[in-house]
Order: C-alpha cells, then sequence, then structure tokens
C-alpha cells in the first residue's frame, strides 16, 4: 500500500465525512466502494459524490456502491455514527473484509475496543478527523471549512500500514499525520469534544453564545474533561483547551446540537456517557459533566 497504488478502499457511511473521503480518494485515482441502504447505493452508482468545497473545489467523482461488503479490500472506513454503529457493521463481515484495515472516524473513545472483538485487533487503526462536512442530499456532500485534517493511529497495527495509509489519505486532500500514541490521540478530540457537544445541545446554542452566556460552566467543564484525559493518558492542560475553543467561529454548531435540532439520535452515550466512565474508572470528579449528561438524558435524548 503506497501512494503509487490504486487502492481498493471502503466507506462505511458515505455521510459528510465518509462521503468526503469517498469523493477525495476516488478523484485521486483509487477504486471505492460505498456501503449503505439500497436506495443511497443506487444513486450513488449512478450519480456519484459531487462535493462542494473552498479548499477542495467543486467537483463529482464515481463511486461503486453496494448494500454489504463482498470482497477484501485494503481498507475500509467507518464513518457512520456511534448509534449506527452495530447495525451499520453488518454491512462488513469479517471473513470478507480479509487483511484490510478498519478506519474508525467516530467520536468518543470506547469504539476500537468494540471493533477490536469483531476485527483483528491488529488491523483496526482508530482515526481523528477536523473538519465540517455535511450531507445535504444522498452523495451530496458541503465541505464547509477552510481545512481538513486527519490523526490516525492504531497501537497494535503495524507501522508500516499506518504509513502508507496516511500516505494515502494525505495525498487524497486531507492533511494526515500517524500518531504513535493511540490513547492520547483520542482523548485529545474527546477532551475538546465533550465540554463543546454537550453545552451547545443542552443551551441549543452556538459556540459563541456559550463562551459568552455560560463561560464559567465552559470552564469548569473544561478543566474536568481535561482532568479525565490526563488520566487516560491525553493531553491535560485546561487552558490550551479554552484557548481553542475561544478561537472557535462564533456561529459554530456541535455535530450533537445539530442533531438534536434534527430529531436524530445523540451521541450522549459515546461522548458524555463515555467520560463519565473513564472519570469513574479514574476516580475524577466530574459534577458538571454528570448533571448536564443527566439533564440531556432526562430530556429524552
Amino acid at each position: 500500500m503506497t501512494t503509487n497504488d490504486e487502492l481498493t478502499v471502503a466507506i462505511l457511511g458515505p455521510g459528510g465525512i465518509g462521503g468526503l473521503l469517498a469523493a477525495l480518494l476516488s478523484w485521486s485515482g483509487h477504486r471505492v466502494i460505498c456501503l449503505a441502504g439500497e436506495e443511497t447505493a443506487k444513486t450513488l452508482r449512478t450519480d456519484g459524490i459531487r462535493v462542494r468545497s473552498g479548499l477542495f473545489g467543486d467537483f463529482t467523482a464515481p463511486v461503486e456502491a453496494d448494500t454489504e461488503l463482498r470482497e477484501p479490500v485494503d481498507a475500509c472506513l467507518i464513518a457512520v455514527k456511534a448509534t449506527a454503529l452495530d447495525a451499520a457493521l453488518t454491512r462488513v463481515p469479517p471473513t470478507t473484509l480479509g487483511d484490510g484495515l478498519v478506519v474508525p472516524f467516530l467520536n468518543g473513545v470506547e469504539h476500537p475496543e468494540t471493533l477490536r472483538t469483531r476485527y483483528r485487533p491488529d488491523r483496526v487503526a482508530p482515526a481523528a478527523i477536523r473538519a465540517e462536512s455535511t450531507r445535504v442530499a444522498p452523495g451530496v456532500i458541503e465541505h464547509g471549512t477552510p481545512f481538513a485534517e486527519i490523526d490516525l493511529t492504531g497501537d497494535p497495527v503495524p507501522d508500516d500500514r499506518l504509513a502508507a495509509l496516511a500516505q494515502v489519505l494525505d495525498a487524497a486532500g486531507p492533511t494526515t499525520r500517524v500518531h504513535a500514541d493511540e490513547a492520547a490521540t483520542l482523548w485529545a478530540k474527546m477532551s475538546l469534544l465533550a465540554p463543546f457537544a454537550l453545552l451547545t445541545t443542552h443551551y441549543a446554542l452556538p459556540v459563541g453564545e456559550v463562551r459568552a452566556r455560560h463561560r464559567e460552566e465552559l470552564i469548569s467543564l473544561v478543566e474536568e474533561a481535561t482532568a479525565v484525559s490526563g488520566a487516560c493518558g491525553g493531553p491535560a492542560d485546561p487552558a490550551l483547551a479554552l484557548a481553542r475553543y475561544d478561537a472557535f467561529p462564533a456561529t459554530t454548531k456541535s455535530s450533537m446540537q445539530r442533531d438534536a435540532e434534527a430529531g436524530r439520535p445523540l451521541e450522549l452515550d459515546a461522548i458524555g456517557g463515555a467520560l463519565l466512565r473513564a472519570a469513574e474508572r479514574h476516580g475524577v470528579p466530574v459534577p458538571v459533566a454528570t448533571r448536564l449528561v443527566a439533564e440531556l438524558r432526562a430530556a429524552g435524548h
């Protein structure tokens, strides 16, 4: 697997992130098989994936599509929400996948263990992506941020497999880096995501108004999340995390907030629940996070 090879890559969940990656990989010369429901698969087979992006331009990329993986692939990128993971994995039989890498682009920190019980543990390579990308219709993707960056990791995965995939992804468009410490990589995202998701969803406000109207709560929650992160081997600097929040455009909404607005299931357990479970394991007090998760659950989320 090198940048000069034509890879066969499956995309489980060709939505905002999955669709963007599918289109970029296809556009750069790789064979892409999108795995989705029958109607979506039919649309993708016929029309391809159309991308509108200030960074990558506007283009349409052809892809193959099916409801289930029917042949081995070099890698399967998993880009479904945590709430849909169990059902979606039925589309990727372990015996069919073979030696391919499993690359989950999911929020949270607990999914790698779930995937390693189903697929080869030394082929599960978790990834974190920084990009705002939305599926506005089947096969139509709007990428809104002036950046797309991927952190790729996987403690038991051979270094050469990670490096080769990172080269392929980087050449396709997103700036991609390999990180040696899986826990640190996942918690770097989780410790930033959890306060953002919980507060914007709880108050139904974009991050700018959360910063202005609920700053003390934001500071407390950031301190809790970074304390848990530090206990789990991740970043533990609340001042640095808060500075990153202050740099967010004021109108930014979390994906959890967008799901709440659309009436979709929330990744509350994968984000908030996982934070609380990690805090309990390490004896870290998280009263603000505990209250917010409880109140979101009580509201029917």
